[in-house]
């Protein structure tokens, strides 16, 4: 049983998020660089993920796929990091609460939306998310008193919550609130964001040159 967390990601895929939640949590991790439709699809892979997809990260023989769950599993595995409130911490709640919504119900109004997708008024009812309105207007809430979802203090849901708001006002899927904008300029410049920023966008340079 390996002691060493194996980090299984290509640079242009939501790996992004679970290198900055690596970096944030200051401990050596391996990286395995997978391609799109051939290392990620082969059979030694897919004994890992069989979805075929990254992240993946496996540490003591536990495998842990999906950036929310990995970010919640790293944050409980390294307390010592103090990104993740103690079970009897009662803001252990509202930290469960914000990554899987953003897990959850604004990833699915995002993608429904940028897809063309979305229920429509008289379906909303049935759809996890309701409306993108009502997905956007419940995100805000979480970053508009700030600075970070559990106030004063950074944790692993500022990880997660903070790439999925990033990302959509780089890409649009998101409307620029001045509340997104805030909270996405603070987290931008933490010193293990900005690490890990550098170390994909490295990858992804090599990756391009002429062999």
């Amino acid at each position: 049983m390996s002691d060493e967390i194996v980090f299984y990601t290509n640079p242009m895929s939501r790996g992004r998020i679970v290198r900055w939640m690596l970096e944030e949590l200051g401990q050596p991790y391996r990286t395995e660089v997978l391609d799109y439709g051939t290392t990620m699809k082969a059979p030694a892979y897919l004994a890992i993920n069989p979805m075929g997809k990254v992240p993946a990260v496996a540490w003591r023989g536990v495998v842990v796929t999906e950036c929310a769950a990995i970010c919640a599993w790293l944050a409980d595995a390294f307390p010592e990091a103090g990104l993740a409130p103690a079970f009897d911490d009662p803001a252990r709640g509202t930290w469960l609460r914000w990554l899987f919504f953003a897990a959850g119900p604004l990833e699915a109004a995002v993608t429904a939306k940028s897809l063309g997708l979305l229920a429509p008024a008289d379906k909303a009812m049935q759809a996890g998310y309701g409306s993108f309105d009502d997905a956007v207007a419940t995100l805000e809430t979480a970053v508009a008193k700030g600075p970070y979802i559990l106030g004063d203090r950074f944790s692993a849901a500022d990880v997660y919550v903070g790439s999925q708001i990033i990302w959509g006002l780089m890409f649009k899927t998101l409307p620029e609130r001045p509340a997104f904008q805030a909270y996405a300029e603070r987290l931008s410049t933490r010193p293990a964001a900005v690490r890990a920023r550098e170390i994909d966008d490295a990858l992804i340079a090599a990756a391009a040159r002429p062999a």
